[in-house]
Formats: C-alpha cells, structure tokens, sequence
C-alpha cells in the first residue's frame, strides 16, 4: 500500500507552490507570448529552498531551466515546484522536461497541464517515464488563473481580457457633465499602473481617447519601461493625430483598429493600423479583434475604455475578470454609470461571477470578481 505523504510534506509542498506562483506573478505582461511560470528547487526533507526561478523577459529561459541552471549538480535527488507543466518540446530552447530528467531530480510537483498541444501531457509523461515522481494538481485554481492569457489563447484563440473600472461611493464613473474628475484616491490610481505593467496590451475606445486624451502608460517609479502597446478601437479613424497617445507611439507602440471601408488620415509613426470589416451596426467585432492580438503572441489585455466599451466585452461574454476600485466621494443621480446604461449590481448577483478578493486600498476599496466556467474542469453555470 502506498504511504500517505505526511502533514509537514503536503504543508511544504503547498507552501513551496504558492511562492512557485508568486514568482510567476511577478513576470505577467513580461513573457508573452509565453506564459509567466515559477519554479523552486527544494530539499524536502529539510525544507531548504536551492533556487527560485521565473519565465525570463520575453518568455526565454523558461522557469524550470533558469532555476536548474542556478542549481547545478545540487538538483540531483532534491523536488521542484513548477507552477505549469514543464515543455516537451524543441524550440528556441531544450525540452525543460528533458533537462529535469538530465539534472536527476527525483520529484516534480506541478499545478496544472499546459493546454499548448505540442505539450497537452506530454512534459510530465517524459519525467515518469523517467522514474521522476510526478505530483499533480496542488494548487490548480490559481495556477490557472495565473496562466489564463496562455491557457485562453491556446483554447479559445483569444488573449486573458482585464476590465479595470472606477467607481464613485453611489456606483458611478463621472459626473453628469461628463466632465473629467478622479473618483478614486491616488493609492487606487497607481494600482492602475501595476495593473498595466501586468499586461501585453491597454485596450480603450476612440471616446476615452477624445474625451480624456490619456497616455495609458506606466509612470511609477520602476515601471516607465513596462509600458504595454496601447489598442484604440475606431471604426471610422476618428481618432486625433495630435492625441497624446499618438504622439508617444513611436516610444509605445499604438494600434487602431478600424472598419476597412474607412479611410484613416497620416499617424505618427509607431501608429499601426489594422482594417477589419465592420458589422451592420457600424461596430466592430471584438473577438475578431482579440483573435488578431492572440495570433501575434498577446496573452493580456487590460480593457479601460468608458462605459459603451466596458458593455459591449461583457454582453459579447469576453470579460474574464474585473477589477474595481471603489471612492468615497459621491457623484449625484445625474452620473454617468459604468456599464452601458447599467451599474455593477450583476457581479454580485449573477451565478457567472465570483468576488475573489475585496481589500482597502488608501481611503478607497478594491474588489476583483473573476467569471466563473472559463476553463474546462469549472462547471459553466
């Protein structure tokens, strides 16, 4: 009969898995169109951590052969803690699977499969061939939900899509004079930055663009140089030459994407411009969109268009998670609602969503609510 791992092995190994996945998290929006991974090298019998490795800027070395690299001969007989299932495969680089096996490592402890179908089994089917224990699934909610822009653009041919939305005390965006007005603390409005460091894409409406002229770059200290390509949609390429984020394209990439019998005027260089046909509504279509993205390598879009954008990725069902910071100021009956003609009362009450995480963030509130039924072992309600 085989042993029960024991108490202190099964808290180890979930204690080793959540820093493999905090060492994936700190590389979103850095690795496409590879997924973000963690790896730990660990000596389970003492608990002792070798090396901690993580997905490379532009998805090479990979997470397993940095952290066996740092490792050297020491890997031999010790565990990894790998937050997405190691590659099979030949590419840029070796099979990772191939170097666990070569470095003689004994044990693999893995969160989820990787869907990519060069892989799909494969990677942990090389290590037991081997004789290398293979322990699946700890952790797998949350390795999936780290890896969901690769996971998605494997299974659905789409990018993970962010809505990042800011609400007054009352539930609204802005005043009634649609006049430009911070309804959040500065804490949350630099959350916003981490939250664009984290993606491959911003993505807002023509509207945004004429009505609030942002950058939609990062300007933290530390994160200047993680500012993501900016996506405008606009059908009839009404967007300004002059607007400010046309102006930065040529340091940060822009595209527009626009209905192809429209005709767009001279913009700036580093402003792409990519026709799709538009629908009879004169709108276009936000998954032929995505799918564009997805086939170049974009895993993450963060959506912060106003209202008629925010709407239209939800009722197209392509919102995976929204992000919420919530003010303390209130905007009166006469302000504008975040959704559409609609307020955010659907999050809470709809079978689709799940409030993951609500947290005080300076004198505001943050709440995140992921769409259930996204990946294939969830039930879809």
């Amino acid at each position: 009969m085989a042993r029960s791992p024991s108490t202190s092995t099964v808290d180890l190994d979930r204690r080793l898995m959540e820093l493999a996945l905090r060492m994936a998290h700190r590389m979103l929006g850095r690795t496409a169109p590879n997924p973000a991974v963690g790896a730990i090298i660990a000596d389970e019998t003492t608990g002792e951590i070798i090396t901690r490795g993580w997905t490379q800027p532009g998805g090479r070395p990979h997470a397993e052969g940095y952290a066996l690299d740092l490792a050297g001969a020491r890997a031999r007989g010790l565990t990894m803690y790998v937050s997405l299932e190691p590659c099979s495969h030949h590419g840029r680089t070796p099979p990772c699977a191939n170097a666990i096996v070569a470095a003689g490592m004994r044990r693999v402890v893995c969160a989820i499969e990787d869907p990519n179908p060069e892989i799909a089994g494969r990677g942990l089917a090389v290590l037991r061939d081997a004789g290398v224990v293979v322990d699946l699934g700890l952790c797998a909610e949350e390795a999936r939900w780290m890896a969901a822009g690769h996971i998605l653009r494997m299974t659905r041919d789409r990018p993970f899509v962010q809505l990042k939305i800011a609400v007054s005390a009352d539930g609204l965006i802005a005043p009634g004079d649609g006049a430009p007005r911070w309804v959040t603390g500065p804490e949350a409005r630099q959350f916003a930055h981490v939250l664009r460091a984290r993606a491959d894409a911003i993505l807002v409406g023509r509207k945004t663009v004429a009505d609030d002229n942002p950058e939609l770059t990062c300007r933290l200290p530390g994160l200047e140089g993680r500012s993501p390509r900016r996506i405008i949609l606009d059908a009839k390429f009404r967007t300004s030459p002059t607007a400010k984020m046309l102006q930065t394209a040529e340091r940060v990439p822009v595209t527009i994407f626009g209905d192809t019998r429209s005709t767009p005027p001279p913009y700036p260089r580093g402003v792409e411009v990519r026709r799709m046909p538009a629908g009879p509504d004169g709108r276009l279509n936000l998954s032929v969109a995505l799918e564009s993205l997805a086939a170049e390598g974009v895993t993450r879009v963060l959506v912060e268009g106003g209202p008629t954008i925010a709407g239209a990725f939800l009722a197209a069902d392509l919102v995976d998670e929204v992000v919420i910071g919530h003010g303390t100021e209130t905007l009166g009956s006469k302000g504008r609602m975040p959704v559409g003609d609609h307020g955010l009362e659907f999050l809470a009450r709809s079978e689709r969503w799940q409030t993951v995480e609500e947290r005080g963030i300076g004198a505001d509130r943050l709440s995140v609510h992921r769409r259930t039924g996204r990946f294939a072992s969830e039930p879809t309600p």
